[in-house]
């Protein structure tokens, strides 16, 4: 099976869309997002870059990938205010499979843009959005190049059965059926693509 062809969420607006059946993965993502914000806030406080690089892995095409750029904005924004430092210019790569509908995504960035500058008299943060089709199983990003990378949602997604997750006989409790790839993800995936003091985070929820 070709996995970058079958594996996406169904495009458009319609009844039976991601974009309008997605509410579930945004509560589950809302209960671990405090994670997610202090990770970036803590890294940016820390590093202090002008120019900061953002990936998220498995985007997918819902009102969910740039709710969670916003908020990403907006705690990097919060952390400049705690250091009286400028904002950098954010750098963000959406990424999901070639099949995933980037369209809808890009056909809603002007709300998004017009969101960001509500209320503001500074013409608001300096945010460039590109999408990055591809699997994360292969290289997608140049060396140094990312300072955050996060994916929502991501468990099932793993290369390998979590090695804790075995019953009193040492069997695999979802039957080793719960992981996308024979492949490890070569050294870190994104790892080498993020700076030095950059991170690497995937939230999940407790089940």
């Amino acid at each position: 099976m070709d996995l970058e062809k079958a594996f996406h969420m169904k495009g458009g607006l319609g009844d039976n869309s991601y974009a309008n059946n997605s509410s579930l993965q945004k509560k589950v993502a809302d209960t671990v997002k405090h994670i997610t914000l202090e990770a970036i806030e803590e890294m940016f406080t820390a590093t202090r870059p002008k120019s900061l690089g953002i990936a998220d892995l498995g985007c997918s095409s819902g009102p969910n990938t740039l709710s969670n750029v916003k908020e990403l904005v907006d705690a990097v924004e919060n952390a400049c205010r705690k250091i009286q430092q400028p904002g950098p210019e954010f750098r963000v790569y959406l990424n999901d499979l070639p099949t995933n509908d980037f369209n809808t995504v890009f056909q809603a960035l002007p709300d998004f843009y017009r969101e960001l500058r509500k209320g503001r008299n500074d013409g608001g943060p300096a945010v460039y959005i590109a999408g990055c089709p591809g699997t994360f199983y292969g290289r997608l990003f140049p060396d140094n190049s990312l300072n955050f990378v996060y994916s929502s949602n991501s468990l099932h997604w793993l290369s390998r059965v979590p090695p804790g997750i075995y019953d009193e006989q040492g069997v695999s409790i979802n039957k080793k059926s719960i992981y996308i790839s024979e492949e490890p993800v070569r050294g870190g995936g994104s790892i080498p693509q993020t700076v030095p003091g950059g991170l690497v985070i995937f939230p999940q929820v407790e089940v």
